[in-house]
């Protein structure tokens, strides 16, 4: 993925594709795609992301899927999608304006109405926050639901996270995979409470 600088730049407010199964069961909602997103096609792929790591980690993907490529069909399978609060390309989520993300939360909103996902994880506390109008949440399951789906917020896999590790990512999308009844809890029961 060798870009210049001045390429990927070009890529500025584009959107990617949605990653929905026909079974959704866990839908993993980013901020925004990033401008190697952008360029790829791909979610989560700025070399360097750790999400794709800690969904390994978590047992959420297999342990030879090293590539975002590699990762669609496999979270494809599993039931497991991918989403943005808002769709445009950025360099960086602080780049988005408040709007943008209250605009971006009616989308998702209509969004989960229409594929039904068990879980909804959405990756960072300060976007959930803006976009749901609750300044006090904590990371981790929420009290609303939406759409019937549970609501988590989970950390953002962004390097940009710094006090954040592989494992430490991979152990709370691990709680919302489980809810999901996407991989066993540690008793090796698949859990899908609503």
């Amino acid at each position: 993925m060798g870009f210049s600088r001045a390429e990927l730049e070009s890529f500025a407010g584009r959107t990617i594709p949605d990653l929905v199964p026909d079974d959704l069961r866990l839908l993993f909602v980013g901020i925004n795609p990033g401008l190697v997103s952008a360029a790829t096609g791909l979610h989560f792929a700025r070399p360097g992301n750790r999400f794709y790591p800690a969904l390994r980690l978590a047992g959420i993907l297999p342990a030879d899927v090293m590539t975002p490529e590699d990762a669609a069909p496999a979270l494809l399978s599993r039931g497991v999608g991918i989403t943005n609060i808002v769709a445009r390309a950025s360099a960086r989520a602080d780049e988005l304006e408040n709007d943008e993300l209250l605009a971006g939360r009616t989308r998702l909103e209509a969004f989960v109405e229409q594929h039904r996902p068990r879980v909804v994880a959405l990756a960072g506390i300060t976007t959930y926050r803006i976009a749901f109008a609750e300044k006090k949440a904590r990371a981790g399951r929420q009290e609303r639901t939406m759409g019937g789906a549970q609501v988590w917020v989970v950390p953002n896999p962004s390097g940009l996270n710094a006090h954040e590790t592989v494992a430490s990512l991979a152990a709370a999308y691990r709680e919302a995979a489980v809810a999901a009844g996407v991989v066993a809890d540690a008793a090796g029961q698949a859990v899908s409470e609503a």
